[in-house]
């Protein structure tokens, strides 16, 4: 029987009985019986037909029954159909909101600082890891740029962009070059690539190089070399997401092996498996709800991922969310993470 004609086969009953169930658990942790079941569910049952639900609800895969114990806990199916049809969402307070609202108001920052404080905010708001992916800085735009001397044939780059970041970078070249020189070069690329966002620089860059020997004296192949390093420094130096709160993983039982710990913390540190699970949710509107095996990756079946997509002047740049157990509080996660995107988008158009 596939998923949805799973899903179809249960009546109000079963459906009431498995949104308490995994309610239930979520909240305590600890399997879920037949008694407490027919207590907490407000349904007029006798224990027996609470137990036929639940013997039917496992052998559609919903909820497991650990060796250890005869009550029943959530399958990722389970979760998957609770946070589907049967979650009531419970919304921020109005404190809660303000609170997210002055953090995200509170002056002029840059757009790490923003995205920095975005994911700190997650992470004390649901008591999880929050995660929050760098905006591409395609569409920021080049306010100026500057070259220092440094010793052996090194030059300090400043980058400063219309995202009201700053960003250093050291290029290693082929020689040493004066202040003079420097402030020649930094004047030309001034000229030419101020006001123009870094995708059109990096491609005009490109094209200028091509040319370069035609119709180019050596000052000006120079600037354009030392602007084309710079570029693609700043690209392979950039961390692609931040993270916080880590250590709030240690707090959750299923969670808690030592080893499941450090490979858990060596994906968060390598990156890419995670950025690409993010990846995936980049384009989609609305919450998405990555949960256990859904994830592909091994070392995330015990966690799910709440993510939403964050923009810039209607344009996706990035994905926020969370990282926890299966057994997180999703009624309360999934707003957070909603008005959390919202905020975040918005205080980065106000700078804009």
């Amino acid at each position: 029987m596939d998923r949805k004609n799973s899903e179809e086969s249960l009546d109000e009953r079963a459906r009431q009985l498995l949104r308490v169930l995994v309610t239930r658990y979520i909240r305590d942790g600890h399997p879920v019986g037949s008694r407490t079941l027919s207590k907490d569910s407000g349904l007029d049952l006798s224990a027996a037909t609470v137990r036929n639900v639940m013997s039917d609800l496992e052998d559609l895969g919903f909820i497991a029954s650990p060796h250890t114990s005869a009550g029943r806990v959530p399958t990722d199916k389970g979760y998957r159909l609770f946070v589907d049809t049967l979650i009531k969402l419970k919304p921020p307070t109005s404190q809660e909101v303000r609170q997210l609202e002055h953090e995200f108001s509170r002056g002029v920052a840059s757009t790490n600082a923003l995205v920095a404080s975005a994911c700190d905010l997650l992470s004390a708001f649901t008591q999880l890891a929050g995660v929050v992916t760098v905006p591409k800085q395609e569409h920021a735009e080049l306010t100026q740029i500057e070259f220092l001397p440094l010793s052996n044939d090194r030059v300090l780059a400043i980058l400063v962009l219309s995202s009201q970041e700053v960003q250093n970078r050291i290029l290693h070249l082929s020689r040493s070059f004066t202040e003079d020189e420097l402030r020649k070069a930094a004047n030309y690329l001034n000229a030419q690539f101020a006001g123009r966002n870094l995708a059109d620089v990096r491609e005009s860059i490109l094209e200028e190089l091509k040319q370069t020997r035609k119709h180019m004296n050596r000052a000006m192949i120079d600037a354009i070399q030392m602007a084309q390093q710079a570029m693609e420094i700043g690209d392979d130096q950039r961390p692609e997401y931040v993270i916080a709160g880590e250590t709030n993983l240690m707090d959750f039982a299923e969670l808690s092996d030592v080893e499941k710990l450090r490979r858990l913390f060596e994906a968060f540190n390598r990156q890419r498996d995670i950025l690409h699970l993010l990846d995936q949710t980049l384009k989609a509107h609305g919450v998405q709800i990555i949960i256990g095996h859904e994830s592909g990756y091994q070392i995330l079946d015990d966690c799910s991922v709440v993510t939403a997509s964050y923009g810039v002047d209607d344009e996706i740049v990035g994905v926020l969310g969370v990282i926890g157990p299966t057994r997180m509080a999703y009624e309360r996660v999934i707003p957070i993470v909603d008005i959390t995107a919202k905020l975040l988008g918005a205080a980065l158009n106000s700078r804009s």
